[in-house]
């Protein structure tokens, strides 16, 4: 029985390394691009602050967590994927 979910976690396996590689490849390359146009709206809505729109300010910083916020969920989810795979490994080699 056990060898048999060993045969059957071989493919999981391929996929998650190969999901997982591409994922982080991404997640690396359009990270530093929500960090910038994060960086920007944070300063446009402190400049609006700053001019007395409070409303629109705290909006537009409220974009700016959200632009900010979304490489590290996508690094949180690339994590549990590479956990996940070192599990299945795991599972493999046992």
């Amino acid at each position: 029985m056990r060898i048999l979910l060993k045969i059957i976690a071989i493919p999981f396996v391929v996929a998650l390394t190969i999901f997982g590689a591409i994922f982080t490849f991404i997640h690396f390359l359009s990270a530093w691009i929500f960090y910038v146009a994060s960086f920007v709206f944070g300063l446009l809505g402190i400049a609006g602050i700053i001019q007395g729109d409070t409303s629109g300010g705290l909006g537009v910083l409220f974009v700016a967590f959200l632009i900010f916020i979304l490489p590290t969920i996508a690094e949180w989810i690339a994590d549990k994927l590479d956990d996940l795979n070192f599990s299945l490994k795991n599972l493999i080699a046992s």
